[in-house]
């Protein structure tokens, strides 16, 4: 079966407010996609006092054949949401700390990207629109692969004795014996 691929352009939401606490000046966060979304850099979308929306970026979300495992395990969750990844700006002179470099529907590579806790990372709630399309894709791609358990070999290993060490090498004793007197008086 050949691979398919499905791709949409989305723009994301990230939202700039005051920090609650001395060390933080700015608690950022992304709140919102905008699906089919055009080209966009850190335009500001709506400004309230001191708390800015900004639209971010238009990156694409890319469906894979391969992957519909992970995307039926969003599209059951209570909430589906997308997993946003922005890492920091390498530039520290940069007008925005953070860059945004991908937004994913697996949750198995959502979760991946969480666990390495590198960079600033969301869960976002889906539109319904987007939750249609990934479905769409999921009915027409998906394949259910059974599951197969592992049999064991025939290799018997109940007629190993512990403590013997190697079966191979003759022994009239246990391996794991301090050495006696016998042996040092043999070596002098």
């Amino acid at each position: 079966m050949a691979l398919a691929r499905a791709s949409l352009p989305v723009g994301i939401v990230v939202r700039k407010s005051p920090g609650v606490t001395r060390w933080a000046a700015w608690a950022w966060k992304v709140t919102a996609l905008l699906p089919g979304a055009g080209p966009a850099r850190w335009r500001v979308i709506r400004r309230e006092g001191e708390t800015v929306e900004y639209h971010a970026a238009t990156l694409p979300l890319d469906l894979w054949s391969s992957d519909t495992e992970g995307y039926r395990a969003t599209l059951s969750a209570r909430e589906p949401g997308l997993v946003v990844v922005l890492r920091s700006a390498e530039d520290p002179a940069a007008p925005m700390p953070w860059t945004p470099v991908l937004v994913t529907a697996s949750a198995y590579e959502g979760q991946d990207y969480m666990d390495s806790g590198d960079g600033l990372i969301e869960c976002v709630p889906m539109p319904a629109g987007l939750i249609a399309w990934i479905g769409d894709f999921v009915a027409a791609h998906h394949v259910e692969t059974p599951f197969v358990k592992r049999r064991r070999d025939r290799a018997r290993v109940d007629t190993v004795e512990e403590g013997r060490g190697d079966p191979r090498i003759r022994q009239e004793a246990d391996v794991y014996r301090a050495p006696g007197l016998s042996t040092r008086e043999g070596t002098g």
